[in-house]
């Protein structure tokens, strides 16, 4: 029983020593510098990803609406979009072959409901 005793208790001390040791580094000028610089790295490849999936979005969005640029504007500002669209929507629209008139007639009888 003492050895088990004695195995557990050599286990925890080189446990706190190595946690101990590690904490110290990292406090150390060295070890703060690291943690700001790898902090830093993933802001820049977070930063990095959003954009490239923003602007992954917009070449989607417009090739859905078939919006192009206005080629007009200066590319440093804002960007324009303009609705020029590849195939006018009125197109499939004026159809008269296929176009069906719907008459709305009222009915005027009485249906008995109501009537007293």
């Amino acid at each position: 029983m003492k050895a088990l005793w004695f195995a557990a208790g050599t286990a925890a001390g080189v446990y706190a020593t190595t946690k101990a040791r590690r904490a110290a580094e990292a406090l150390t000028v060295d070890g703060i510098h690291d943690r700001l610089t790898g902090w830093f790295a993933g802001a820049r490849v977070l930063r990095d990803e959003l954009r490239s999936g923003a602007q992954d979005k917009e070449s989607e969005l417009r090739g859905r609406l078939a919006l192009v640029l206005d080629e007009s504007q200066d590319s440093d500002n804002v960007r324009q979009l303009t609705g020029h669209r590849q195939r006018p929507l009125t197109d499939s629209i004026t159809s008269n072959e296929n176009t069906q008139k719907i008459e709305i007639t009222e009915n005027t009888e009485n249906t008995g409901k109501g009537d007293s």
